[in-house]
């Protein structure tokens, strides 16, 4: 994994509906983001890093599935000045499986909204779902 040289904080949201079990929601969270620190209240789960090394599960399956261009497509449309996000499947993340969603409805229980914020943020994007790699690896010059 290449290192990415700016701040990038990570933040990640998911509802806990009243039907699921509190410690599946935190495995769901867990199999997609490490090292974050949790915040539990009655109804919600929230999970918070200053370390980009978090999105460590999602860079790689970016990478092995070859989705860069749908997560750099959501990330680019969800862009503001200093923020992004996106949506992942808490039922697929339970099972250990990163999904992309186009829309939160996509997953039946809500989504896990995760939300990068750097002042960089086009450097974040950069470095989590470009192509760089690939066109280093292929001796194309800058």
């Amino acid at each position: 994994m290449r290192s990415l040289d700016v701040d990038c904080k990570i933040s990640a949201y998911c509802t806990i509906n009243a039907s699921e079990d509190v410690n599946k929601v935190r495995t769901s969270l867990s199999n997609v983001l490490t090292d974050m620190v949790e915040k539990l209240t009655e109804d919600s789960l929230t999970a918070n890093s200053n370390n980009y090394e978090s999105l460590t599960k999602i860079y790689e399956t970016i990478r092995s599935r070859r989705s860069k261009s749908a997560y750099r497509k959501h990330l680019l449309r969800n862009m503001t000045e200093d923020s992004t996000w996106f949506y992942l499947n808490k039922q697929a993340a339970f099972a250990d499986a990163i999904a992309l969603c186009d829309e939160a409805d996509e997953s039946p229980l809500g989504p896990i909204t995760v939300v990068l914020r750097s002042k960089n943020i086009e450097d974040v994007i950069d470095w989590l779902a470009s192509d760089i790699e690939d066109l280093q690896s292929s001796n194309i010059d800058f």
